[in-house]
């Protein structure tokens, strides 16, 4: 491993994200090409929290955008003040013609959505395009031309091309398929859920004052429940989120607990699906805690 890796490596650990070699590496490349980075995984393996690191490492302002079925140019782009349009018109209706659409076509009417105030910068930011697969393929053509050259067409104004490269992080769950054409101008990584002494460090690095045998106990039954054919299988959010309950409710010792962690499941279980397949054993989630903790 290189030193610029390790040293990012480090940097992200300093925020209390515990990432493999592998994503390190692929955050290293990404930077270093100029490329963004597609992130692709399950919901709640920590994709997200990607850039969010990235932005306290680099100092920089995170721009988010957040993907939707239906989302277009006016709310990923940009979009005029037409309100104000309409205020200048009845100010000026007097005035030129040509010379009032040139106003109106102004930036002084014009509005930054996420992806134009990420290419007008003039400091660097970190681009964050959020489960890119939930919006529609039509929306993936959009992003082309930023993703290829780090410009926008703007047909009143011209072409706005980046000041400063924007650091991109796109993130996606696998709902659908994303395009060749998209994949392209990306370098690629899968976050997959952590293995068990992983999950431990993220739980330490986040809770550092945790029960060392209780972090042990939490994360092998979270681990055996993403085993267990669960709709919603807990990510690594709801590991720290049932960490922490079980923390408040003074609980060290889960086979010892087993009111206080029913009491805690909110936490955890996120279905009524899933609820009722843990409940549908013998010995309700008691036998699951057993054999976690015994396993």
């Amino acid at each position: 491993m290189s030193l610029q890796i390790a040293q990012l490596g480090a940097a992200i650990a300093k925020q209390s994200y515990i990432a493999d070699d592998s994503l390190v590496s692929a955050l290293h490349l990404s930077h270093v090409l100029g490329r963004p980075l597609l992130i692709e995984g399950e919901a709640g393996v920590g994709k997200t929290e990607v850039a969010k690191c990235l932005a306290q490492i680099d100092d920089a302002e995170l721009i988010r955008l957040q993907c939707y079925e239906g989302l277009d140019a006016q709310h990923a782009l940009y979009d005029w003040d037409y309100q104000r349009q309409l205020l200048a018109i009845q100010m000026a209706a007097s005035a030129d013609p040509e010379s009032l659409k040139n106003t109106l076509y102004s930036h002084d009417f014009l509005i930054e959505r996420p992806l134009l105030k990420a290419i007008a910068s003039e400091r660097p930011v970190v681009l964050l395009i959020d489960e890119i697969d939930r919006a529609d393929e039509e929306f993936e053509a959009l992003l082309l031309e930023v993703l290829s050259d780090f410009q926008i067409s703007i047909p009143e104004l011209g072409t706005f091309a980046a000041r400063t490269r924007p650091r991109v992080i796109l993130t996606s769950n696998g709902v659908r398929e994303l395009s060749d054409a998209l994949r392209r101008r990306c370098l690629y990584h899968y976050l997959d859920y952590p293995d068990a002494e992983r999950e431990r460090a993220i739980v330490k690095a986040r809770l550092p004052d945790i029960d060392h045998h209780l972090n042990q106990q939490l994360v092998s039954v979270v681990q055996k429940l993403r085993g267990a054919s669960m709709r919603k299988a807990p990510g690594i959010a709801e590991t720290l989120d049932w960490a922490a309950a079980l923390m408040q409710l003074e609980v060290n010792d889960l086979a010892n607990s087993v009111d206080k962690v029913h009491h805690s499941l909110a936490t955890l279980i996120k279905t009524r699906e899933d609820l009722a397949l843990i409940q549908a054993d013998e010995q309700g989630f008691a036998s699951l805690l057993d054999a976690a903790v015994s396993g």
